[in-house]
């Protein structure tokens, strides 16, 4: 792929795939529907054709088997990468994943690594319904022994996947599907922030807004209407939800004094619940207002007519931050 070009998320995830299959003969992609087909989202297009049905392939329609395959595989020196094909999909999968998969290294002391990535196309946006939709982040982050990221751009998907599957241990890529089709011009090879760096997309001094993955776009965009109001906004792209970047998201509300949280999971017991916990246990004495949350409602996924009532929005986010107790209001 040629340096500089313009490539859709889903093209950066494919070559990510495609530079670790040819770095590393160890490495394997299996899942329902990643083979010929290339996945529903072609995130895996070609892949089996240049590797070969040993190393991409396709496999029954069994979760907890595809997880349990990449376990022992791991057990026995591969470097498997599964999709999910949809995020609710994985479920069935989570005996293999929490209590095998995550605590594999611990349990044998280090002698037993699992050296796995999980791919998860996840949240909504696309006019899906239950079961394709679902942000299921917080059972991830909830699960010692897993690493999760969630990138939002073209050039950390790229990067993000390499760093994922180079780890010696399980990594949870939450691959935002609203996201696949966004393009960018990228040079792949130069060098991004690793996994555990949380990046200032846009500088601004009167709040921050703090988001992942699918909702790093639509901070930006409030950032983009605050400005046109007279209010300056800086977001925080967290990228990395563990380990979290404390250092980083905690110096930017510093700087500003007021903060929201965006992001499209329910809000009770959430990823953006534990943001705020920890963004009010550091930065306290320097918040001019209780740190907000812009959320998903606390309901299973909605049919695809109501998804934009329930989806964290501009005007919602826009709502938070007039409510950061201001003098000028």
């Amino acid at each position: 792929m040629a340096e500089h070009e313009k490539i859709t998320m889903a093209q950066a995830f494919n070559q990510a795939l495609r530079d670790a299959m040819t770095a590393d003969e160890s490495v394997l992609m299996f899942g329902e529907d990643v083979g010929a087909l290339g996945g529903v989202f072609r995130v895996t297009d070609g892949l089996n054709a240049e590797f070969g049905d040993a190393r991409c392939f396709d496999t029954p329609l069994a979760e907890s088997g595809i997880m349990g395959f990449a376990v022992g595989l791991a057990m026995n020196g591969m470097r498997p990468v599964v999709e999910m094909q949809f995020d609710a999909f994985a479920y069935p999968a989570f005996e293999q994943i929490v209590s095998h998969v995550a605590k594999m290294r611990n349990r044998t002391r280090g002698a037993l690594s699992m050296p796995i990535t999980i791919r998860v196309p996840y949240a909504g946006g696309i006019g899906g319904v239950e079961h394709h939709c679902d942000s299921s982040e917080a059972y991830y982050v909830h699960t010692p022994g897993l690493t999760v990221v969630a990138p939002a751009t073209v050039a950390d998907a790229y990067t993000l996947m390499r760093e994922a599957i180079a780890s010696p241990d399980p990594v949870v890529v939450l691959e935002p599907k609203k996201l696949y089709w966004s393009k960018d011009e990228v040079d792949l090879d130069e060098a991004q922030p690793g996994i555990g760096r949380a990046v200032v997309r846009r500088e601004g001094t009167d709040a921050t807004l703090i988001a992942y993955g699918t909702s790093v776009p639509i901070a930006l965009e409030a950032a983009d209407a605050a400005a046109a109001e007279g209010r300056s906004l800086q977001v925080v792209d967290v990228r990395s939800l563990v380990p979290f970047d404390d250092e980083t998201v905690c110096a930017a509300v510093r700087s500003t004094g007021r903060a929201v949280v965006i992001a499209e999971a329910a809000g009770f017991a959430s990823v953006s619940s534990e943001i705020v916990a920890r963004v009010t246990e550091r930065c306290f004495h320097h918040l001019a207002a209780p740190v907000r949350r812009v959320t998903g409602f606390d309901i299973p996924y909605p049919p695809p007519k109501l998804e934009h009532l329930h989806l964290p929005s501009v005007d919602r986010v826009l709502d938070a931050i007039d409510t950061l107790q201001w003098d000028d209001v």
